[in-house]
């Protein structure tokens, strides 16, 4: 019998999900998971593969958890500061916007996922347009946020 996995899966993604939210799939290091996750290597490989296979359940439960609040919300005709409540919360679209970019053009599972989150915001809105424009609006956002810090 092997010994028992010393950490809590599900905060390591959690955790991860915040990472690569800030420093993207190809700026972050294995040295910079184990660092900040507070996970050996070991067991990092062990439960996840390696870095992508971490990084790809780091995106699904971004888009399970933080996309999917967001769409909820947005499927209600909340108003805007319900929305921006929500993104406060803690369910920005970081993760997201850096796979569409970085990514999803060279992988093609991270290609699905970032597809299926787009899915899930066009069910919410009921048109792409609407989604197209929120994204570029919260990426706007995203961008001239970093500039006035």
């Amino acid at each position: 019998m092997g010994r028992p996995r010393g950490f809590d899966e599900d905060q390591v993604v959690r955790s991860a999900v915040e990472l690569f939210s800030r420093r993207s799939y190809d700026g972050t290091s294995v040295d910079d998971m184990v660092t900040h996750l507070g996970v050996h290597r070991g067991s990092m490989y062990k439960t996840f593969g390696n870095k992508r296979g971490l990084y790809l359940a780091a995106l699904r439960r971004h888009i399970d958890q933080d996309v999917a609040a967001l769409a909820e919300v947005t499927s209600r005709g909340a108003p805007p500061d319900a929305v921006e409540r929500v993104l406060a919360d803690g369910h920005g679209l970081g993760l997201l916007f850096l796979a569409m970019v970085e990514r999803a053009p060279v992988d093609s599972e991270v290609a699905e996922e970032t597809s299926r989150a787009l899915r899930i915001l066009d069910d919410a809105t009921d048109a792409q347009k609407r989604t197209a424009l929120a994204l570029g609006l919260l990426l706007r956002a995203r961008a001239t946020a970093a500039v006035s810090v």
